[in-house]
């Protein structure tokens, strides 16, 4: 649903003060060049920076590197309250709906609107949250993919699933044929690998109704992937041991888990922690639930915002949209920063595998035509609850041996809960 900034400035919670920084806001007057701050934690991304300083002495961006996460959510919502913000910031986009409900980020539609086009549909709906408000400019994305051992699909006679049902079937298959091996797991730390599951089914845990938040948690599609999963838990066909533990490290670099759904920056976390299998595994599109109509969903990605206290919002956007949509600064960001670039021209020219992918000369063509797929969903104020209660909620499941399905309704209270207590009207 297409909402006006006023009805979106009202579901969002925010007062006239944002309304009335919407735009370019006031330039700096003083001579001199202008001096952005960027507040960011890509790896090298000041050497980035250096190739906009170089072709405009007008306009001069200063790098900090921060932490990511919850970390820089907190430090810019503290810096706007002290009246200190950083001109622009690299931002998450489930962080967006925060920050822009406490008025920090600046709606920079009437510079960087025409830049739409560049990007995937589920990818600019993510920087507008369903309005026509425009909050950020993408600038890497996480879409979602399957990696396999190539070698052990073949040693155990394995087709690549294309389905759900095909890959519950595989995993059935395997565990016959190798007993100690598993496709994957279902991870109940991984809150944001659950979301771009069910964001892949047709989910959007947060929407607009009118001038009222509708939070969907616990609606039918993600009770379908959480069912599915569940029953896989149950017969003991997927592994239920969370990521990211020396554990599941272990698992993939001996072959124990031979299948792993992640996003198309999993190459990088494959060599990390399983660099003796270099050149085993592949990629391929994650399993649909209708097979006609392909689509995938997001797990990781990240924006450029603008500050809504900046008074150099005019080139602070300037920057942004060159960061993320200028071939040179993207091909450098790609480079130096070791992102997957959100602009799709940007995707379609990656031309080289990964290292660790030297078998599959046409890694990135392939996860291009994925990432076109890529599912839109609308991220919530709070999604630090959300994720909060999902690890409790799933944690508690796995460990009880219950059904997952139940633990999307805790989901939903805490969820509604925290919105409510935070001032936000939630309709039903």
């Amino acid at each position: 649903m297409r909402l006006d900034i006023a009805k979106k400035a009202a579901a969002l919670g925010l007062g006239l003060a944002l309304l009335a920084g919407c735009g370019t806001g006031a330039e700096q007057a003083a001579d001199g060049p202008v001096e952005l701050s960027f507040w960011a934690w890509a790896p090298n991304i000041d050497k980035v920076v250096d190739k906009w300083n170089a072709g405009h002495p007008d306009a001069q961006v200063v790098v900090s590197k921060q932490a990511q996460g919850d970390d820089l959510v907190t430090k810019l919502l503290t810096s706007a309250k002290g009246g200190n913000p950083p001109d622009l910031a690299q931002v998450e986009f489930q962080a967006l709906p925060t920050l822009v409900s406490n008025d920090v980020l600046a709606d920079i539609s009437e510079g960087a609107a025409a830049a739409e086009d560049e990007f995937a549909p589920g990818i600019w709906d993510q920087v507008t949250l369903g309005g026509s408000g425009v909050y950020a400019v993408p600038q890497d994305s996480g879409p979602m993919m399957f990696y396999y051992r190539a070698d052990l699909f073949e040693q155990y006679g394995l087709e690549v699933p294309t389905t759900w049902d095909e890959y519950a079937q595989t995993a059935r298959d395997l565990r016959a044929e190798a007993p100690d091996k598993f496709l994957g797991t279902f991870s109940s730390n991984d809150p944001g690998w659950f979301a771009g599951l069910v964001q892949q089914a047709g989910a959007s845990w947060w929407s607009v109704d009118g001038d009222a938040w509708k939070v969907s948690v616990d609606d039918a599609a993600t009770r379908k992937v959480a069912q599915y999963w569940s029953g896989l838990v149950a017969e003991g066909a997927v592994d239920k041991s969370p990521m990211y533990t020396p554990e599941w490290n272990k698992a993939l670099n001996d072959g124990t888990q031979i299948g792993w759904l992640s996003a198309v920056w999993a190459p990088g976390v494959l060599k990390g922690n399983a660099e003796s299998t270099a050149g085993k595994w592949a990629m391929a599109p994650m399993p649909q639930w209708d097979a006609a109509n392909p689509r995938t969903g997001n797990w990781g990605g990240s924006t450029t915002a603008v500050t809504a206290g900046s008074k150099k919002q005019k080139a602070a956007t300037e920057f942004a949209l060159w960061l993320n949509t200028d071939p040179e600064a993207v091909e450098l960001l790609v480079k130096e920063s070791g992102i997957y670039p959100a602009a799709t021209s940007a995707q379609q020219a990656q031309s080289q595998p990964p290292a660790f992918f030297p078998n599959q000369p046409d890694f990135y063509t392939r996860a291009a035509a994925i990432a076109a797929t890529s599912s839109g969903f609308t991220w919530g104020p709070n999604v630090n609850v959300t994720y909060t209660a999902y690890k409790n909620a799933m944690g508690e499941a796995i460990s009880a041996g219950a059904d997952l399905v139940p633990a999307l309704a805790e989901m939903q209270g805490a969820t509604v809960d925290d919105m409510k207590a935070n001032g936000f009207t939630v309709g039903g």
